[in-house]
């Protein structure tokens, strides 16, 4: 099966299922947008409730919800007025649009090319070694245009106002009341879920690269004096593939292969903050379905770092259809942020430390596309198995935990299947009920949406109360008694058992 297929056939089941699919498809679709639906939001719903528990709820960090429109004085501070911004070429011939960075490294199998500037991008079009892909024409000389979507704030419109690109400003003004609610004792941390906007120049790749997407985020608040992470020892063992600044900038694409300790100590990445939270995002995307094989970590080079950060990593997976893409960055931000708004809004940013001296705190940022990261789960779980198609999503994130099926719709087993059903959801598991079509049929649904297990109620079970469960991923099965299946059930989906301990093999 080629990259191709494994795309197609993911994107198909996705708009045939309902995890999700272009929207405004009765007004033709407008493209960079998506509609989640009823499978999808409960995927989405999951993974993000993963990634909270990874990032947030073990080290007792802050959350919070901010604005999606911000004043523009907030983004002239942060200085993303002046640099969230993209290149943009120009069909001469058909007026198609793309971003300079994306379009050339389409055509000419390059990487990472957003920092080449100006001169770099017009250098590929004069050679004449991109052309459109639409038309063939060439490209008019490439501009520079800013990203954010701008709106205007009030009834007359009289102050100007932009969406978010990232939630991350939200966190940095709210800081003071953040080290507030942690009882003023540095580190600390906020993290915040929320839709963002980015006026993307050619969206493409599915849920890859949209508009408007949902991002996570969290911003460690620390001292630089004290810069040690509490928590590091629990992933220093942690190895990692890693491409660092000094092997990207000569030009080398061959990765070291070490241990989150060994990358502190080497200097590799310069805090144990940052490579705590880089340990965790190994593990919260091994945890979504994606081998250690298929991860690794790109530092950005100097010219390609945002204007705040002092070292950044990008967490990269490989997919079979697009190759390496971006799922996370990891950001060490200094005191930009907070010193910018310290002048921008003539107050103060500071913390005091025990000593009674003061400190403007440095943050460390973790950042994932929650969007990126459904594709990502959605894909790397995709199987064919006896020419029938197969999401074997990890059992924590899949929509459906279990599906409820009579064997036939006749003889009681509708009314008994819908007794178990009702017993299942009250014990908080999230089931499904389906009598549609044949035994088989419903199978190979449940399979293709990613149900673990599949629970059939059969002539026996009225004689003896007893249930066939099903294995996705196996096909093998087991006989239960109805009784002991919430208990047995909530224990498989916490980890602590495996499909064969759910009863006797049949």
């Amino acid at each position: 099966m080629t990259p191709a297929d494994v795309q197609d056939r993911v994107t198909e089941i996705a708009r045939r299922r309902g995890f999700f699919w272009p929207s405004f498809e009765i007004y033709g679709g407008l493209s960079g947008f998506y509609t989640y639906g009823d499978l999808g939001t409960k995927l989405k719903r999951n993974v993000e409730n993963a990634w909270r528990e990874s990032f947030v709820r073990r080290q007792g960090f802050l959350e919070l919800e901010t604005p999606i429109i911000n004043a523009s004085r907030v983004f002239e501070a942060s200085g993303h007025l002046d640099h969230f911004k993209e290149y943009m070429v120009e069909c001469a011939r058909c007026g198609l649009v793309f971003r300079a960075d994306h379009i050339v490294e389409e055509e000419t199998g390059l990487e990472n090319l957003e920092a080449i500037g100006l001169d770099g991008f017009a250098k590929f079009l004069r050679e004449g070694e991109v052309r459109c892909p639409g038309c063939g024409g060439e490209f008019k000389e490439p501009i520079m245009i800013l990203t954010m979507f701008q709106t205007s704030i009030g009834a007359t419109g009289g102050e100007v106002g932009y969406a978010r690109p990232e939630t991350a400003q939200g966190m940095f003004l709210n800081f003071r009341r953040g080290f507030q609610n942690a009882r003023e004792k540095l580190p600390f941390a906020l993290a915040q879920v929320g839709k963002v906007l980015r006026n993307e120049i050619s969206p493409r790749r599915g849920l890859l690269r949209v508009r408007e997407f949902t991002i996570m985020e969290l911003e460690l608040f620390f001292d630089p004096q004290q810069p040690s992470c509490p928590f590091f020892k629990e992933v220093s063992d942690e190895e990692i593939t890693l491409l660092t600044e000094e092997t990207m900038a000569k030009g080398e694409r061959t990765p070291l292969e070490l241990t989150l300790q060994e990358a502190v100590e080497g200097g590799h990445i310069q805090t144990e903050w940052q490579a705590y939270f880089m340990g965790v995002s190994k593990r919260f995307i091994s945890h979504l379905g994606v081998p250690a094989r298929r991860q690794r970590f790109r530092a950005h080079l100097p010219e390609e770092r945002s204007h705040y950060s002092a070292q950044t990593f990008d967490h990269e997976v490989r997919l079979e259809s697009w190759g390496w893409i971006e799922v996370a960055g990891h950001a060490y931000r200094t005191d930009y942020d907070l010193k910018a708004h310290q002048q921008g809004a003539g107050v103060d940013m500071s913390a005091l430390r025990p000593d009674g001296t003061r400190v403007v705190p440095h943050v460390v940022e973790p950042s994932f596309g929650l969007d990126r990261l459904v594709h990502v789960a959605l894909e790397s779980s995709y199987r064919r198995k006896k020419k029938r198609s197969i999401l074997a999503l990890p059992r924590s994130i899949a929509p459906i935990s279990v599906s409820v099926l009579p064997l036939v719709t006749k003889d009681g087993l509708p009314e008994k299947a819908a007794e178990v059903h009702k017993l299942l959801l009250e014990a908080g598991l999230v089931a499904a009920y389906d009598d549609s079509g044949s035994i088989g049929r419903r199978y190979a649904r449940a399979d293709e949406i990613g149900t673990p297990v599949a629970v059939t109620i059969d002539y026996d079970t009225l004689e003896d109360e007893t249930v066939t469960l099903r294995d996705r991923d196996s096909w093998s099965q087991v006989r239960q008694g109805t009784r002991n299946l919430p208990g047995l059930l909530r224990r498989l989906f916490k980890g602590e058992i495996g499909f064969s301990d759910l009863g006797d093999p049949i």
